[in-house]
This record gives C-alpha cells, sequence and structure tokens, in this order.
C-alpha cells in the first residue's frame, strides 16, 4: 500500500520550529510512514533589510511560539545587521538535501532551524548553510555545488509552485497521501495531542482497506 505523509514547511518559518517536537512524535508513533518535505516558500526573493518595526512585529510571533511549544527562541534582535529575511535559500537547501539524501532531510532542517532560532545565525549564507550540511553528515562540496547549480532553483521553485497550486499559504501544513488521494491533518500549528487520534484514524482505515 502507497502511503506517506508529507510536510509543507519552511525552515525559516517560526510555527515550523514550533511544530518540530510534533513531528518527531509522529515520526516515533509511526516509523513505517514515510516523511516526505516540501519547500513552501514563506518569504522567498526578499531582498530589503528587515526594517526595526519588523522586527519589532517579528518579535510578537516568536514569543507566541516560544509560549506555546517551548521551542527556544531568541528575539529578532539578536539577528545580524542588516539581515534580510529571504527563505529562499534554505528552501532550496532542503530540496537538494533531499535530492542527496533523502533520509538525513529531516535531521538538516533541525539543524538549520535551531542555528537560526535559537543561535541567531544567517542561515540565508551558502556558507553556513554548508557548515550546517556537514553537520548533518553530508559532503560539504557535494552539497555546495549542488546548492548553486541551476537545477536547484528549479527545483525548489517546483516546490513552491506544487504547494501554490494546492492553495497552501500558511505554515506548518501537514497532509497524509495514500494511493495520490490527500488529506488534510493540519493547517496551522497543532499539538501532537491534536493531530495524532486524526492521524491514526487515516492508518487505521488504510490498513482496514488493506
Amino acid at each position: 500500500m502507497s502511503q506517506r505523509l508529507i510536510y509543507v514547511m519552511d525552515p525559516m518559518c517560526s510555527w515550523c520550529w514550533g511544530f518540530a517536537p510534533v513531528i518527531d512524535a509522529i515520526q516515533q508513533a509511526f516509523p513505517h510512514l514515510p516523511l516526505h518535505l516540501v519547500a513552501g516558500g514563506l518569504r522567498p526573493g526578499v531582498t530589503d533589510p528587515m526594517a526595526d518595526s519588523a522586527r519589532q512585529a517579528l518579535a510578537e510571533h516568536w514569543r507566541a511560539v516560544k509560549a506555546n511549544t517551548g521551542q527556544p527562541l531568541l528575539t529578532p534582535d539578536a539577528l545580524p545587521a542588516g539581515f534580510i529575511y529571504n527563505t529562499e535559500p534554505v528552501c532550496r537547501a532542503l530540496v537538494v538535501a533531499r535530492e542527496l539524501n533523502v533520509d538525513r532531510v529531516w535531521e538538516l532542517v533541525g539543524i538549520i532551524q535551531y542555528a537560526f532560532y535559537a543561535q541567531a545565525q544567517d542561515v540565508t549564507q551558502c556558507t553556513v548553510l554548508a557548515d550546517l550540511a556537514e553537520q548533518a553528515g553530508y559532503s560539504r562540496g557535494r552539497f555546495s555545488k549542488a546548492f548553486v547549480a541551476e537545477v536547484a532553483q528549479t527545483a525548489v521553485a517546483a516546490d513552491f509552485t506544487w504547494a501554490a497550486n494546492l492553495g497552501i499559504s500558511g505554515f506548518p501544513t501537514l497532509l497524509a497521501e495514500r494511493h495520490g488521494m490527500l488529506a488534510l491533518l493540519s493547517q496551522g500549528y497543532q499539538s501532537a495531542d491534536g493531530i495524532m487520534p486524526l492521524l491514526q484514524r487515516w492508518v487505521e482505515a488504510g490498513e482496514q482497506r488493506a
């Protein structure tokens, strides 16, 4: 039986960082259910540095994520001066990592998220992403070469288009797919307690059909 979870996310989406422990819990509870990551693209292509007002607005979101999920987050003021909140590079890193070694993608996403939210690293930079990819077990050279290739830009754009064509504009979004049919498990943050019963019913329905 062909079934899997599809997680549409952006590593620089704060609620996706808050949702990371939920994904971990789901993988632990359903270890034989494959997880496919899709880069949704929260703020791709941004070119202007963050204004002070934008940092203040972002700080409110981050405080809410920290309060509701317990995930460690610094404040946006900790980000480098002149920081440009362009999420295309981290999404491209996800797509490149998925192609190079799909088994390590989720680990890399977690490393990127921690570096950004808990350490205020500028994860929009290729050199930083290459360092983090190496920590996740990827070849730094292979990752760096693939990251700057035109095919990677085309591939991440295809992820953005796939999500947009489904009407997905908010993250995290978690889908369940069986034989090409999609079921929505969560659009926006939910706790594991909120998602697990729905996922359990979906899995049991598939087992009954099999």
